[in-house]
């Protein structure tokens, strides 16, 4: 996204996305025209989709600066596997990610980002990291390598993690957002606003409230028997932190404050809306419930 600002974000499930909706999804739109797909699930793929991922592949690689750019997450085992090896062959890149589901595995991770750089870190500081970040690869990795760039520390000490954290977006947004669900609406709304002020994009701080409520609802799902903790697929302290914020919520007014996000998301993309007065809106219905 840092390296095409002007593109659209656009998430698919391959569980459930056809070769129709990735089609549109490439395509040019009114907002942008070229966007930064995210399809999930690609083992899931049926056989009509992984045929336009693969014709896209090649398309791409004979004009990458004029097309959209295609990030496919597959979870892993054998199922799919052919896609992978199909889409590889046409031009693709691929990225092995480490399963960082445990929090030894995360800290190992945190603790080699260091190693490979000709640094050291603290033990209190690396799992700082983990703490926040969990088992993010992508952010845990960026989160590392800028932490080298800044710092000359070594070891990088708990203060150097704690300034870099408290500057960064999505941070700032997960400390709004449990402000918010938390009720507190004037503190969550200060924090916002200083937020944006020093910088930060509304649109990390809707990403950030739009995150919690996911998991509010995974918690939900978890506790009314729907889906299974390992279906929720989401870190477990998290997910015990989002069972104690339950109270008061209710599946219509979930929905309610999901919708206001879109609404509030829409308004930071359009030129003359208002983002600020939209996240406003967002929390103070998020500190209500959605009532």
């Amino acid at each position: 996204m840092k390296a095409r600002p002007d593109a659209e974000l656009i998430e698919l499930d391959a569980t459930s996305a056809d070769q129709y909706a990735f089609d549109e999804a490439v395509s040019p739109s009114l907002l942008s025209d070229v966007a930064v797909v995210k399809l999930v699930n690609l083992q899931n793929a049926d056989e009509k989709l992984a045929e336009a991922l693969v014709t896209y592949t090649k398309q791409a690689a004979k004009d990458p600066n004029g097309s959209s750019v295609v990030i496919c997450q597959h979870e892993g085992g054998v199922k799919g596997r052919k896609i992978i090896d199909q889409l590889v062959k046409a031009g693709a890149r691929k990225e092995d990610v480490p399963d960082l589901k445990k929090p030894d595995a995360q800290l190992n991770f945190v603790l080699g980002e260091f190693e490979k750089r000709g640094r050291r870190v603290e033990p209190m500081a690396a799992q700082q990291l983990v703490s926040v970040l969990g088992g993010k690869t992508g952010e845990l990795a960026a989160m590392c390598e800028q932490l080298c760039f800044d710092f000359d520390d070594n070891p990088m000490g708990l203060d150097c993690v704690n300034q870099y954290l408290t500057a960064n977006p999505q941070v700032t947004g997960f400390a709004v957002a449990d402000k918010a669900v938390e009720g507190k609406t004037a503190e969550a709304i200060v924090m916002m606003r200083a937020a944006v002020e020093q910088g930060t994009d509304p649109i990390a701080l809707i990403g950030a409230l739009a995150m919690k409520l996911r998991t509010i609802a995974k918690a939900s799902a978890v506790r009314a028997g729907t889906i299974s903790q390992a279906e929720a697929k989401t870190n477990p302290w998290v997910l015990k932190n989002a069972m104690r914020q339950l109270g008061g919520w209710t599946s219509a007014g979930l929905a309610h404050c999901i919708r206001m996000l879109a609404w509030a998301d829409e308004q930071s993309k359009t030129n003359g809306g208002d983002p600020v007065y939209a996240l406003e809106r967002c929390i103070e219905d998020i500190s209500h419930k959605g009532r």
